[in-house]
């Protein structure tokens, strides 16, 4: 069980990298997830998440996302290699790896990318939704959204 990246960049990330870091001969199966930048933030989040509700946003908001900026703290490449290697070793996965971008982005770019390899395609499915879930639950990056009516809004804080 093998950590292959767990990385914040401030350059363009590459989903073919993370793919051939998670190949492995021992992996039946290869779970990618790639988070980009959204046009805009509202209340629309998946079932059972909090993903993109915000702190005293109206319920019914849904604003037009410019650009934003995401910021992390100088240990958030050790959390999540701390994170990833807990993932790695309960033995459900052959590889792992996750990269996140900092800096400037527009719509369209890519934020993150998770890859998981796994004996079996179920393990691989569990562990990359753990990896994502915790990652974006517990390491320290944050998000400055910028709006098309030039309203700005930080995402994240502690």
């Amino acid at each position: 069980m093998t950590v292959t990246l767990a990385e914040i960049r401030e350059t363009p990330l590459s989903v073919d990298e993370v793919l051939a870091s998670v190949s492995s001969p021992r992996a039946g199966g290869v779970c990618l997830f790639v988070g980009t930048v959204r046009d805009h933030d509202g209340p629309d989040r998946a079932p059972g998440t909090d993903e993109g509700a915000r702190e005293g946003a109206d319920e019914g908001s849904d604003r037009t996302v410019a650009a934003l900026d995401y910021s992390a703290h100088p240990q958030a490449t050790e959390a999540a290699r701390a994170l990833a290697d807990r993932l790695a070793g309960d033995g459900r996965a052959v590889r792992l790896a996750v990269v996140h971008r900092v800096g400037h982005l527009e719509v369209g770019d890519i934020a993150v990318v998770v890859g998981v390899s796994a004996e079996h395609r179920a393990e691989a499915f569990e562990v990359c939704r753990e990896l994502i879930d915790e990652f974006k639950a517990t390491i320290p990056i944050w998000k400055h959204q910028r709006f098309a009516d030039g309203a700005d809004e930080w995402v994240g804080l502690p």
